[in-house]
């Protein structure tokens, strides 16, 4: 346990825990603005509201580059599907709009953006193209790792920092062997040579892998280690090599490049995280992941819903009014999809107020909560491009035409697959019991 006299991060707006406490490693401090004592003065409405209006258009500004992605994103979508290729058009606009670095912290020249403001990003870019926003949130999951585990570290800030300037990409590798849907059991180990380290595995899934700058991977700690004594490592992509040993040919999110490959990989003692993966895990990776991989099935799932809309609005105007026959699924689509909309923002706001809090991260309704979330995000997303797809009826079926809603449909059903829900309701079942049933409806 590492005594650090700051305190730790509280509620986004503002509801932070008052004065200094000891903080576990690899929480995050909080900055000097954020720290509000007894012996400061208090804002004034004037400063409140400039502030308020700094957010605003800061947020503005978000909104308006993720759109320029999203808009180069539309525009080869359908050849990333086609072709089962990376979307080099996406990225290179990201890259322009800078914002592959958004969550790097300012004192790193990043901007500090919340785990919220990516997950914004996220379904504005899904709306356009699965895979885009896909292979956006697994990298902005491996920077808020590195933003919120590691950022004291010299190796890891110097690569934050790298990244914000350069815009670089992260993948992960978390899969591995015949077992790889098991995030919480490495068979490969980190092998020790003085202050130089190696590590080879079979990763059976490494999305995007030959087209990142860095991969952020699990390992065993050492070869006597047991298999869930685990760490992560970040090597640069001069660092290490791919042998490609699966390729990647599926019905949805193509573009990801999900492939397998042999990775062989080569640095420094100092790019193992400083913090064991199990508390990572918890704290940062499954909860981000779950929160921007909702937020992109979000994205996907509401366009298959505005293109079942401008089918039937189109439909009734050349019908003198008529509604076609599918109509009614559109209510359905619209409303089911603002159900999941609603679950995945409270579900942020619940994760910004935990913070770095290691006793509401690990308590198991946050973890229940998170990891279902995950469940019925993917569910209901491809409850709603179903839906879609019979309010088109056969516009929406074809492969072709303006009011196709198959590109949506085979992405969203990546959702319960490529990280199976199964195992997620297995895991969570043996705590499930513990959970009380609420004595009221609302909470207090």
């Amino acid at each position: 346990m590492i005594v650090n006299q700051e305190a730790t991060i509280g509620d986004r707006n503002g509801q932070a825990d008052s004065g200094i406490k000891s903080r576990p490693e690899g929480s995050i401090p909080l900055t000097t603005n954020q720290l509000v004592g007894d012996h400061q003065p208090r804002p004034t409405s004037t400063e409140l509201a400039e502030g308020e209006e700094r957010k605003l258009a800061r947020k503005a500004d978000l909104v308006s580059r993720a759109d320029a992605v999203a808009a180069a994103a539309l525009q080869s979508a359908e050849a990333v599907d086609a072709q089962a290729r990376f979307p080099h058009e996406s990225f290179q606009a990201a890259r322009n709009q800078q914002l592959l670095g958004i969550m790097v912290p300012t004192e790193l020249g990043g901007e500090g953006a919340s785990v919220s403001d990516v997950a914004d990003v996220c379904y504005i870019l899904g709306r356009s193209c699965g895979s885009t926003a896909m292979i956006f949130a697994m990298h902005q999951i491996m920077v808020a790792i590195l933003v919120r585990h590691a950022r004291n570290s010299a190796w890891h800030s110097s690569l934050l920092r790298r990244l914000g300037a350069e815009q670089l990409l992260l993948a992960s590798s978390t899969t591995e062997g015949q077992g790889g849907g098991d995030l919480r059991s490495s068979g490969s180990a980190v092998e020790r040579q003085g202050s130089r380290i190696a590590f080879t595995k079979s990763a059976t899934v490494l999305s995007y892998g030959l087209h990142a700058d860095a991969v952020v991977t699990t390992a065993r700690r050492a070869a006597d280690a047991a298999p869930s004594d685990q760490v992560l490592v970040a090597f640069l992509k001069e660092q290490y090599r791919l042998e490609p040993i699966a390729s990647w040919d599926t019905l949805g999110m193509r573009g990801t490049c999900s492939a397998g490959f042999k990775f062989e990989g080569n640095g420094e003692a100092d790019q193992v995280l400083p913090v064991p993966y199990q508390t990572i895990h918890s704290h940062t990776m499954m909860p981000v992941a779950h929160l921007t991989w909702s937020a992109v099935w979000t994205g996907v799932a509401a366009a298959a819903v505005e293109r079942a809309r401008r089918f039937v609005r189109t439909t009734a105007r050349r019908n003198a009014g008529q509604l076609p026959p599918g109509a009614a699924h559109l209510t359905r689509a619209t409303m089911s999809l603002r159900g999941l909309r609603d679950a995945v923002e409270l579900a942020l706001v619940r994760f910004e107020k935990a913070g770095s809090c290691a006793d509401r991260l690990e308590a198991i309704e946050f973890q229940n909560t998170m990891n279902l979330l995950k469940v019925t995000a993917s569910e209901t997303a491809i409850a709603v491009a179903l839906s879609a797809m019979q309010a088109c009826g056969l516009s929406g079926y074809r492969n072709d035409g303006e009011f196709s809603v198959s590109r949506n449909l085979r992405d969203a059903l990546s959702s319960s697959i490529m990280i199976n829900n199964d195992r997620i309701l297995a895991s969570a079942a043996s705590t499930s019991s513990l959970i009380e049933v609420p004595h009221l409806l609302r909470s207090v």
